[in-house]
């Protein structure tokens, strides 16, 4: 707690000197914490904050960390909004707080243009492109002053120690996946992944190039092998483990608890795997972020989608054991494709010596 809170003292060093700035900081160091802190600081009898999150459920975690902390009182003082509703908040505020502030879009410029009092952004993932449109508002509006990573958290003993496999899948074959509209034609993983790297290739017009890469992609989230690998893979696992799972349909597919918006049992099922009731959970979004789980050390992420946001995040939720103790992070990526470029890039900024990449022949 002492490492904890010194992190935080000099994250509020770094952002006091400036009108808007950001903190980069690690899951689990207390980034909301050192909203509230920042809130205090500033508080005067008239104050008004605005907390501005990507889902209304972070809401939760700022009035639960002002209770824990005995900040309660400033609670009085907050309006709650997210990104999307933001152009429709009044500018009669103190300070802006834009928590996971890389949600930042050009569509936000018209709001946070006009404010001119202070900005504090808050991020445990800041943009890596600084020309992308996430990379230039977090610079213009809230840039990153402070940043502690997360191999620093695991170092300090805020965090566990992890260990990431890579399983690398080779793609099927054979002729048995059904594709096209209405599912009219058989085809194979490798020709489907051809098919629209071909399209790729072939694209002449901005507009397609960037529809084919995305159905490529989504194309490849619906492959079953790494579905029926996984499966092979959660019967020899006998630790807490979760599974992030691409879809719904995908997520129920694996006959175990599961946790999504379609299913009116996730809060129960969600309660009976935090007790240990239930030892496996399949989830699509839902525990990204905001959410910890008691005891998990094992999580199999399904698909890195090349975003190190996203899995930073899932990973980030098997990273709140014991300081000694060591989770195993399962991450499944389709062999010699642009998946693995995908986990790559999703995996660059974790320590690479605690990454093992293996090589899954046909099974």
């Amino acid at each position: 707690m002492e490492k904890r809170k010194q992190i935080q003292d000099e994250a509020l060093e770094a952002v006091r000197p400036h009108l808007r700035a950001g903190v980069g900081m690690s899951m689990g160091s207390g980034k909301t914490l050192v909203g509230l802190k920042h809130m205090l600081e500033n508080l005067k009898p008239n104050s008004k904050f605005l907390v501005v999150a990507p889902k209304t459920a972070v809401f939760k975690t700022w009035k639960d960390e002002a209770d824990k902390f005995g900040m309660s009182h400033l609670m009085k003082h907050v309006t709650f909004t997210t990104y999307r509703s933001l152009v429709k908040q009044s500018l009669d505020y103190s300070v802006v707080y834009l928590d996971e502030c890389h949600s930042l879009l050009f569509s936000h410029d018209y709001f946070l243009a006009r404010f001119i009092g202070k900005i504090l952004g808050l991020t445990g993932t800041p943009p890596k492109n600084a020309s992308s449109e996430k990379g230039k508002m977090v610079d213009k509006y809230c840039p990153i002053v402070f940043t502690y990573e997360t191999d620093e958290a695991v170092e300090d003993k805020i965090l566990n120690d992890y260990r990431i496999l890579v399983h690398c899948i080779d793609l099927d074959v054979r002729r048995n996946l059904m594709v096209g509209n209405n599912k009219k034609f058989v085809s194979s993983e490798k020709a489907s992944y051809e098919y629209w790297t071909r399209r790729i290739d072939e694209a002449s017009r901005e507009n397609d190039l960037r529809m084919s890469r995305i159905m490529r992609m989504k194309t490849m989230m619906t492959y079953p092998s790494k579905a029926n690998y996984a499966k092979k893979l959660l019967e020899k696992i006998n630790d807490k483990v979760i599974l992030f799972a691409n879809t719904t349909e995908q997520a129920d597919s694996f006959n175990i608890p599961t946790y999504h918006s379609s299913n009116s049992k996730s809060e129960e099922n969600f309660e009976k795997f935090q007790t240990g009731e239930v030892m496996q959970l399949a989830t699509v979004l839902q525990l990204n972020e905001g959410i910890n789980v008691r005891n998990l050390k094992q999580g199999i992420i399904m698909h890195a989608y090349g975003n190190e946001r996203k899995a930073s995040q899932r990973i980030g939720r098997l990273l709140r054991l014991n300081p000694d103790d060591q989770s195993k992070i399962h991450i499944l990526c389709y062999r010699n494709t642009i998946d693995e470029v995908w986990v790559k890039e999703a995996l660059q900024d974790f320590d690479q010596t605690k990454i093992s990449w293996y090589h899954i022949p046909n099974f």
